[in-house]
């Protein structure tokens, strides 16, 4: 017999099927789920409280329970920011908008100290002034990430709209490119754990999602020039690159 109290086993349960695909819209009643499993209706509905706060249903008044439909999005990681490819705007706008998806996004633009963290990777003191401007990004008006990015401050004499509140049309990597501070390469890390506090309120994470932290490095010929961040949510994200001749690859394998 499970130890689990019972309304974690109805949560278990109903979770297994919806990730199954045997609940596509609407989850049976209250009264259906207590006579299915042997609980009491204020059972039922504390697994179900459960399931709304993982992201994986939804309640509301007079149409019950319904299974959140949130489609992955897909991010190639080896063509984001890569000016030779056609860009309406800046990486995440049209990687998104080309995938047929809507993207929103806010900012926010302040100076602040670098973290050890961050100092490491612009090889500057740490505590040292950098610029950051966080994006809190969408896709279809579903949270999707979190993007910091850290400029060191020596950047700002030459790149002055680092600093503006708004957004840079363009795309901050093709604005400093037009003004010669050209990203000759980047070095890129992904680490995995489970949110801050901060991100599941940001990113409206359910208790036991994850998230992924993709750290982009970028250089220009002589010294790194900013430092990303980037928080996905582990449930709606996926990740892929492409390195190499990839002629022999069929269209069929999975994108």
């Amino acid at each position: 017999m499970s130890k689990q109290p019972k309304y974690r086993q109805v949560a278990d349960v109903l979770r297994r099927e919806i990730n199954n695909g045997e609940h596509s819209t609407r989850l049976p009643s209250e009264s259906e789920l207590s006579a299915r499993f042997d609980a009491s209706r204020n059972t039922v509905r504390s697994g179900l409280n459960l399931l709304v706060s993982e992201g994986l249903i939804s309640s509301s008044q007079g149409l019950g329970y319904e299974v959140r439909k949130h489609k992955p999005f897909e991010l190639n990681a080896s063509r984001f920011e890569n000016l030779d490819f056609p860009q309406n705007g800046d990486a995440y706008n049209t990687d998104v908008t080309s995938a047929g998806r809507h993207p929103t996004q806010t900012f926010r633009v302040e100076m602040t100290p670098a973290t050890e963290y961050v100092g490491k990777r612009l090889t500057v003191e740490t505590d040292s002034t950098t610029v950051l401007r966080f994006c809190h990004r969408f896709v279809d008006d579903v949270p999707w990430s979190t993007q910091a990015t850290y400029y060191p401050e020596w950047l700002i004499q030459q790149a002055p709209r680092l600093t503006d509140p708004g957004d840079i049309e363009e795309g901050t990597t093709r604005y400093l490119a037009g003004l010669g501070v050209e990203q000759e390469g980047y070095f890129d890390e992904i680490a995995a754990r489970m949110p801050t506090p901060d991100e599941a309120r940001l990113l409206e994470i359910g208790a036991g999602v994850p998230v992924l932290l993709w750290t982009r490095t970028g250089y220009s010929k002589d010294r790194p020039i900013r430092c990303t961040i980037t928080t996905f949510r582990g449930d709606l994200n996926r990740m892929n690159y492409e390195i190499g001749d990839l002629s022999a690859r069929s269209e069929n394998e999975p994108k």
